[in-house]
């Protein structure tokens, strides 16, 4: 019987890429990636894996060379030696070619490998950082994907276990070119698929017995605080939890607590009706007792008599159990209004069969059911293994409320890339335990902000909570404005989404893809490359209770750099301490960078593609940035509208829309956003060569030129005049805020101030505050400002 639900795959390799032994087989799949197998009786697999779905790859050139019962095959990256027995250290090694290193670049079977980590399976509980499986990059050059335990699926789509005393490795031998190690990895691996726009918006989600009436009047609060939402996630007291003992725990259920959701499908239409789409909670390892509404159904789908009320267990590996828990259980539900489901299983990666692991079972069927219909599908879930990035998006789990929980996220998060898992939902500001601290909340909304998936959520416990109004004034105003700026940065967002998908480079990537070789790409775990255009330095320690100020440890690489949250300048190729109050963190941009966003200042909760568009343009450098936008469809056109900045004539144009029709709005307005811009000249506006009225608006340090009604396929560009320049930072105002706001002697404050401020050369100045003897937050702070750029002047009119 052919299983209704099955994933593309080519798990044949070219014949013409194998090399075969009466034991061995070893097929080179790319010029760096190469599988070895071996097993006693010569038969090997050719099914599809959870990890390598597609091994029919183009052959890539490769030399097979045999001398005396040695056999070695030999890339462009890689030279393999093997002695034709079974797999030993001895036997078997691997040379990374390419001068990673002549000694710690060769792999042998059997040896531990120490790669760059990948990802784990959950963060339940965790209260700091766990043991991170392996990834497919090394600072060695090599890591290796061993697929021996994985199970496989038929040419029907259902699943077996059979691969026993087999060995099955994937050794990856890309040197120090990590984006084509992860390359190779989709490559075998499937894609990640494109996410549904309204994932990337923010998600409201709180352990909480609400009832309809409560849901919606939260909903209308958030909407009143201009607070935007595109999804709504009802955890587990959706459905009936109060059972009778004697069915056990009401921990699974999937019948409506109607005393609390008297009309589910009202109340799911009204979310919808707010711009949300909806997630219900599921733990399915109870199966179905009787007292659900749908057991009658369900028994009779198994052939059993629903008379004698007998306990129907989850069973996944039963195809007709799968089929009747989606066709009997999901459906109904999902006709009231169910958009995708949390699969919150925490019952261990045990079943009926050994080697299949229940929460790849859910993972694999839940996200093929939800796209059925040819819809973008989506399911939220924990980590199973590689190949879990093609079942978006990842639930990380329970996580404790303490500032060693979130110092480990961006860590975490970043390096989930290195086996392509691009998509993690943590518990933006913790799941349970720890105690309450404003700030700790305040800076994981920042991080969630400038994470793959931004899911505000919270325990049940009455005093947990994560309404930014529950928090007093400052906190409030800066979650508002970060949860606003989510919602903004959607077009980007999309944008990564798509490259995700195409380019086979996750939205968060650590340090190290874009310099490899710098030692200390390696050394800033808080640091993160948030697409194309930007870099994030999460802030996960409390402030100083002296400067009010918390610091977090940044590389920046070569060029020039501006916070665009700040318009902080600062000169790259160097690691330094940042300094940031409650209201910000870190976001760095490069010369060149193009960053587009709602231009709306409060978005709403449904995630369309704006009619009016703000791009962030930092000068100093060329850019080119491409958007990406869509119907929200998986087949609908995607519209392309380039976008350039050339330095030298210091013009930005964006050119008209091609394809996708009927995703990109027939007319925009486009605001052009310059920070820290040294304007000497009005910027003049032209679309399709014609002058254009343009409004010119100066804030602080930044420059802004809006363009009303430009029609999709005209080319607009903004003249800045050639070769502009970013601004000097204004020192002396910025030390002067900074040391105003600190608390500490005020005759401290003012001898700081003379000194930083002097006429005195930079290294004077400092080794004068360091003769001070300041306390090294506040001395780390002021040299933060000083150091910042080489040019800035040390005094401004202070006011």
């Amino acid at each position: 019987m052919r299983f209704p639900y099955q994933l593309q795959s080519h798990p044949v390799a070219d014949p013409a890429s194998v090399v075969t032994g009466e034991r061995y087989r070893i097929t080179v799949l790319t010029d760096g990636l190469v599988r070895l197998e071996y097993a006693d009786d010569g038969d090997f697999e050719d099914r599809a894996s959870t990890f390598a779905v597609n091994r029919q790859l183009p052959v890539p050139d490769f030399r097979v060379l045999e001398d005396g019962g040695h056999l070695e095959i030999v890339t462009s990256r890689f030279r393999l030696t093997y002695d034709q027995g079974s797999f030993t250290t001895s036997g078997l090694s691997l040379a990374v070619l390419g001068g990673v290193s002549a000694y710690h670049s060769v792999w042998r079977y059997g040896q531990e490998t120490r790669d760059l980590g990948g990802t784990a399976r959950t963060l339940d509980e965790a209260d700091g950082p766990v043991p991170l499986e392996s990834g497919v990059v090394s600072r060695n050059g090599f890591a290796v994907v061993d697929d021996s335990h994985s199970f496989l699926f038929d040419d029907n789509g259902w699943v077996t276990a059979d691969n026993i005393n087999r060995t099955d490795l994937y050794v990856f031998a890309y040197g120090h070119d990590y984006a084509a190690a992860l390359a190779a990895f989709y490559a075998v691996s499937g894609r990640t698929p494109v996410l549904p726009r309204f994932a990337l918006g923010n998600w409201w989600s709180r352990h909480h017995q609400y009832t309809a009436e409560s849901y919606m009047a939260l909903i209308a609060r958030f909407c009143s605080e201009g607070i935007p939402l595109s999804v709504g996630v009802v955890d587990m007291d959706w459905h009936q939890v109060d059972v009778d003992p004697a069915h056990g725990s009401g921990w699974t259920g999937y019948t409506w607590n109607r005393d609390l959701f008297p009309n589910p499908e009202k109340f799911l239409d009204e979310l919808h009706e707010s711009g949300l789409r909806v997630t219900l909670n599921v733990h399915p390892a109870d199966g179905v007792r009787s007292f659900e509404d749908a057991y009658p159904a369900m028994a009779a789908a198994l052939g059993r008599d629903p008379a004698l009320a007998e306990p129907i267990a989850f069973d996944v590996t039963d195809r007709r159990f799968l089929a009747a828990y989606f066709e009997v259980l999901h459906r109904r539900l999902e006709a009231d209004g169910v958009d995708f489901w949390w699969l919150d299983w925490q019952s261990g990666p045990y079943s009926r069969v050994p080697g299949i692991d229940p929460l790849w079972m859910l993972n694999h069927f839940h996200y093929l059911d939800n796209g059925r219909d040819g819809r973008r599908a989506l399911t939220f879930s924990r980590y199973a293994g590689p190949g879990s990035h093609r079942y978006p998006v990842g639930f990380s789990g329970d996580t404790v409320i303490s500032w060693a929980s979130l110092a480990f996220q961006p860590h975490f998060t970043a390096t989930a890339a290195n086996i392509g898992y691009g998509w993690w939902s943590h518990d933006i500001g913790g799941h349970f335990f720890g105690a309450r601290d404003d700030e700790l909340a305040t800076r994981w909304v920042q991080f969630g902000t400038f994470s793959p998936i931004m899911r505000l959520h919270s325990g049940k416990n009455p005093f947990v909570t994560k309404e930014p109004w529950a928090f007093p004034g400052p906190a409030q105003e800066v979650m508002t404005s970060f949860l606003r700026l989510r919602h903004r940065l959607v077009p980007y967002l999309h944008t990564m989404n798509h490259r995700a998908a195409t380019d086979g480079l996750p939205l968060v990537l650590p340090m190290y893809y874009r310099s490899p070789k710098a030692d200390e790409a390696y050394q800033v775990p808080n640091q993160y490359q948030f697409g194309t255009e930007l870099v994030v330095a999460a802030i996960t320690e409390p402030a100083d209770r002296r400067t009010g100020l918390a610091k977090v440890k940044a590389w920046l690489p070569e060029g020039t750099w501006v916070d665009v949250l700040t318009d902080m300048v600062y000169d790259g190729d160097r690691t330094m301490y940042l300094h940031r109050d409650l209201t910000t963190i870190p976001v760095l941009a490069a010369g060149g960078a193009i960053v587009p966003m709602d231009g709306r200042a409060f978005p709403g909760n449904e995630l369309v593609n704006p009619g009016h568009l703000e791009l962030l343009v930092v000068v100093g450098a060329d850019g080119d940035f491409e958007l990406l936008e869509d119907d929200d469809t998986a087949t609908g056109p995607l519209g392309r509208t380039r976008i350039t900045y050339d330095q030298d004539s210091g013009a930005l144009v964006i050119g008209p829309a091609h394809g996708g029709a009927d995703a990109v709005p027939a007319t925009r307005s486009w605001t052009v956003t310059f920070p820290a811009l040294d304007a000497i000249v009005d910027p003049a506006a032209t679309a399709d060569g014609a002058p254009t009225p343009a409004r010119i608006d100066r804030e602080g340090t930044r420059t802004s030129v809006t363009v009303e009604d430009v029609p999709a396929a005209a080319a607009l560009r903004i003249d800045l005049g050639g070769r502009p320049r970013l601004r000097r930072n204004d020192a002396a105002e910025r030390l002067f805020t900074m040391l105003d706001r600190a608390q500490i002697e005020y005759r401290q404050k003012t001898r700081v101030l003379d000194c930083a401020t002097s006429a005195h050369p930079l290294a004077v100045r400092l080794s004068g505050l360091q003769a001070m003897g300041l306390a090294d937050e506040l001395f780390t702070a002021v040299g933060e400002i000083l150091l910042a750029k080489a040019d800035d002047p040390p005094r401004s009119e202070l006011t």
